[in-house]
């Protein structure tokens, strides 16, 4: 391309939105030399940073530290006596305000520094090439540029039927502000953000009441770890979990009224009153008001198409200069998934082609203990299995048998590792136990590499540490290998 074509665009790159997969674009196109704009309208930092893993984190942190210390059982195990435990909310909610500032300040300065424009305002589509930033003003201006990256993320999902006021019915979006804590609190979805909010709650002294539409709780987990993990996560706390029931009907108030009814038949259970509603149903891609039209791109229920390079997709084609990442693609609505869909993107608009690999991207829940997964579920893995024509291989380790584990007096885990058994490759892995989303990190390497158990079996692990519940796992697929 001439210096002259190049120059006849105002950015080489314009990123819409500043979440961390939008943020994670422009720097690595900043960084590359890339003349690189990036709008936003609300918080920089996006969902993670601003109502997200940030905060969340943060009050997981110190509502877990609460936990511990009024464990008077645990920590009788030690030999150790504590106090009462005492804590002030608003200085828990502090801490996690504190933390989104300091991080939000560090990711705008990071882009500063590498060079990015900051556009404040609304992005839309105008075109090819061409996006109209609306500022809180009112003003509005097109700017061109030869490429654009969609990263607009996604909103909480409230069903219809549930009114929300964001005080006594509310989404994570006003949970992680901490304003009160209610005594009784219903949690409206058994996924991972219902899970962390009932895990900070009840540590906190509230009851939960959590409702789950599916026929199970926890249904976006391994049938095996989610049995094992609710035994402690929620049949050993002030939870009352019920599934297959759907809340039909929310609405706000002092108390909050709550009418039940049967999911499948959908014959009235009863009415709940409760002090407050969190509505943890995940969440919805921001595409709407993107005139994405003016391209003719179609949504998939407000989610952009694209392809592994992130290429925005019409008719299953892809779109010259047009990309998307994040959340609006709707394929892993996790951060570090953003972020990872950002490199990819900007690789390919450098010329260096480069497609996404989802099955070595892992997940966590920041629970007490934590939960996590990378890779193929049990059932895909047996569909891939019959469609392929290999055996499934299938291991448990169980953090019982781990030395450190026992030194923590914290022995209530298991990893299950799936593998294919005549090549070995590793196909995935489920692990409930302590610090579980850092133990998922080594087998999301292997899964990333398409390792087999035969040259992991032979890795050596630290003693006594965690990571040996991983070795077992290893070791005990190298020896069931066809």
């Amino acid at each position: 391309m001439s210096d002259a074509s190049a120059a006849s665009f105002d950015f080489d790159l314009i990123v819409i939105g500043a979440g961390y997969g939008g943020f994670d674009a422009a720097k690595h196109a900043a960084d590359h030399g890339l003349r690189t704009a990036i709008v936003e309208s609300r918080d920089m930092g996006g969902t993670c940073v601003n109502r997200g893993c940030v905060p969340s984190k943060a009050l997981l942190a110190a509502s877990g530290r609460v936990r511990e210390l009024a464990d008077a059982e645990h920590l009788r195990g030690f030999g150790i006596h504590a106090a009462p435990v005492r804590f002030e909310r608003q200085k828990i909610a502090d801490h996690a305000n504190q933390l989104v500032a300091t991080i939000r300040t560090n990711l705008t300065r990071s882009l500063e520094r590498a060079g990015a424009t900051i556009l404040r305002g609304k992005g839309r589509l105008e075109g090819p090439q061409r996006v109209a930033v609306r500022e809180a003003s009112g003003i509005e201006r097109v700017y061109s540029a030869r490429d654009v990256i969609i990263a607009t993320g996604s909103d909480p999902f409230v069903p219809p039927g549930i009114e929300t006021d964001g005080r006594t019915v509310f989404t994570s979006d006003e949970a992680i502000s901490l304003e009160w804590l209610p005594r009784w609190i219903a949690i409206i979805g058994s996924g991972y953000i219902g899970l962390e909010f009932a895990d900070v709650y009840t540590a906190l002294g509230c009851e939960v009441t959590m409702i789950e539409a599916l026929d199970r709780v926890m249904p976006t987990f391994d049938p095996d770890i989610a049995k094992i993990a609710a035994r402690k996560l929620i049949d050993g706390r002030d939870i009352d979990a019920r599934a297959g029931v759907l809340a039909k009907t929310v609405t706000p108030g002092s108390p909050v009224r709550i009418e039940l009814v049967e999911m499948v038949s959908r014959e009235p259970v009863e009415i709940l009153e409760v002090d407050a509603v969190l509505v943890a149903t995940g969440r919805v891609p921001v595409s709407k008001e993107l005139n994405l039209e003016s391209v003719g791109v179609t949504t998939n229920r407000g989610f952009i198409p694209v392809d592994e390079a992130m290429r925005v997709l019409v008719d299953d084609k892809p779109l010259a200069h047009l990309w998307a990442v994040g959340d609006v693609t709707g394929k892993m609505m996790l951060a570090h998934t953003a972020a990872a869909q950002g490199g990819v993107a900007v690789d390919n608009i450098l010329g260096h082609q480069r497609l996404i690999d989802y099955r070595s991207i892992p997940a966590a829940t920041f629970t007490h203990p934590e939960i996590s997964s990378v890779g193929l579920s049990e059932s895909d893995a047996k569909a891939l299995a019959a469609s392929d024509g290999f055996e499934l291989g299938l291991v448990r380790s169980y953090f019982k048998a781990n030395s450190k584990a026992l030194a923590e007096l914290e022995s209530d885990g298991l990893m299950k590792l799936l593998f294919n058994r005549s090549s070995g490759e590793v196909l995935g892995a489920h692990i409930y136990g302590l610090h579980a989303a850092d133990l998922i990190q080594e087998i999301a390497n292997a899964v990333a590499r398409r390792q087999s158990v035969r040259e992991l079996a032979n890795e050596v692990h630290t003693h006594p540490t965690l990571s040996e519940v991983v070795e077992v796992a290893y070791k005990q697929a190298a020896a069931a290998l066809a």
